[in-house]
């Protein structure tokens, strides 16, 4: 063998690894990009999650049709979760968007004081084909067993990786409750706080307020700030309106959904001070306690007209008809 044939015989496979680890060290934290290098090497800890709600809702389809939708070009949303979702034994879900992009799922929509609650929201669709107008009454789809053991396996996850409190899960109708009643009145969203995901209201405190209430109602301009306290977007003006009676109507989908009234009788308005004791203790000042009515009113939401007695409903009616 030359001299020259010595000078190039190639590196030995552990040298030529050595170097090729040194020279990635070396290089610090740069990233290569199109057109110019990035230095990754100081961070700053100064910032939050994108994420800070999920949001249920259902698809009013099946399946299929949910998915051709759901792919766009107009709606999407994060995940999509079948009726039969499970795979080998385990939950099975599909995702459509990355959770760090903004899918189209809420529209115009508010909760806690933010608008546009796509911007920082996971949207998840559930296949349920919602409500049916029959001779004798509207009834409502069930969701089975392995869908729901499907959706508590993924918001848990959620929960778990971007910190979120239990009012932080929501429903469409919470958020936009003027245009959507979805996921509905037989979505189990006690099932869901059991399995340690989101809120409810604790016995002891509901009937604690209820008995409050059966003394002294609070007037509706109370009863709207406590509305707004617990996340719910409507003016606290005391006038009774449509808004007013949606938000209603959504709250009780939400906590009270065996009788959706939208008329805030003294169980809806126990429940509502209840979740506000629970989860926004700070704000109670602000709507407790209760004024005394100081005259009596033909209906329940006469301006600054103390809220008179409620017509008594179900306390525990049973749940919607399912199909």
């Amino acid at each position: 063998m030359t001299h020259r044939d010595r000078r190039f015989r190639p590196l030995p496979l552990a040298l030529g690894l050595l170097l090729l680890v040194l020279g990635g060290c070396a290089g610090g934290g740069l990233e290569q990009r199109d057109g110019y290098r990035v230095d990754t090497s100081e961070t700053s800890s100064a910032f939050n999650q994108r994420v800070r709600y999920v949001v249920l809702h259902y698809t009013d389809s099946g399946e299929s049709a949910a998915l051709r939708t759901l792919k766009g070009p107009r709606v999407s949303s994060h995940y999509l979760i079948s009726r039969d979702a499970m795979d080998g034994g385990e939950p099975l879900v599909r995702q459509l968007v990355d959770e760090q992009k903004r899918a189209w799922h809420a529209g115009v929509s508010a909760w806690d004081d933010r608008t546009q609650i796509n911007d920082t929201s996971i949207g998840i669709e559930i296949v349920n084909a919602g409500p049916r107008d029959t001779p004798t009454g509207r009834t409502w789809q069930h969701y089975p067993e392995p869908q729901i053991a499907a959706v508590v396996a993924l918001v848990r996850d959620l929960i778990a990786r971007y910190d979120l409190p239990p009012t932080a899960i929501v429903g469409h109708s919470d958020i936009a409750p003027q245009r959507k009643i979805d996921p509905g009145p037989r979505f189990p969203w006690h099932r869901l706080y059991l399995a340690g995901i989101g809120a409810w209201p604790q016995d002891v405190d509901i009937e604690r307020f209820r008995r409050e209430f059966e003394r002294r109602p609070p007037r509706l301009v109370d009863y709207q700030r406590a509305l707004q306290r617990y996340g719910y977007a409507l003016p606290a003006d005391g006038e009774w309106s449509e808004l007013t009676r949606d938000v209603t109507r959504a709250f009780q989908m939400h906590f009270r959904p065996g009788a959706v009234t939208g008329e805030p009788d003294t169980d809806t308005l126990a429940r509502l001070w209840a979740l506000v004791a629970r989860y926004r203790p700070e704000a109670l000042d602000a709507i407790w306690p209760p004024a005394s009515p100081a005259l009596s009113s033909d209906r329940l939401g006469e301006t600054d007209a103390g809220m008179s007695e409620p017509v008594r409903l179900r306390v525990n009616g049973s749940a919607p008809d399912s199909e």
